[in-house]
């Protein structure tokens, strides 16, 4: 069961040395592990996403600079929720076992609350 969280990453070097790069800026993409469902940390989506966007970005850019190693962000933008199979169909129970906790109905409400339309199901590489 896997799942993660992928980002467009911005970023720049800023040499403390006699040095200079060029070019001095680069773009990448990021992701991070999702932690399996009802598991501490799941809810990563909640905290930090909002109708397939950043909630809050300069909280974010600072998070990503510091996992980058204190590199200058410049932006950080969320792309995807790749997850298999299994994943998704834990991710969408244990949703649905606190539906009040996240003020919805269904549990497709609390996706697209969040996540907007960018759940990916990998296909099974069996």
């Amino acid at each position: 069961m896997e799942g993660r969280y992928v980002f467009g990453v911005r970023f720049r070097l800023d040499p403390t040395r006699d040095v200079t790069v060029d070019p001095d800026e680069f773009e990448t993409r990021l992701s991070r592990s999702a932690e399996p469902p009802g598991e501490e940390g799941w809810l990563f989506f909640r905290d930090n996403l909002w109708r397939g966007n950043l909630a809050d970005e300069s909280h974010f850019r600072d998070l990503t600079a510091t996992a980058l190693g204190g590199v200058t962000v410049l932006d950080v933008d969320y792309r995807a929720f790749e997850v298999d199979a299994a994943y998704r169909e834990a991710f969408r129970a244990a949703i649905a076992a606190d539906l009040d906790a996240f003020r919805a109905d269904t549990v497709d409400e609390v996706v697209n609350k969040y996540l907007g339309s960018s759940l990916e199901v990998e296909p099974d590489s069996e």
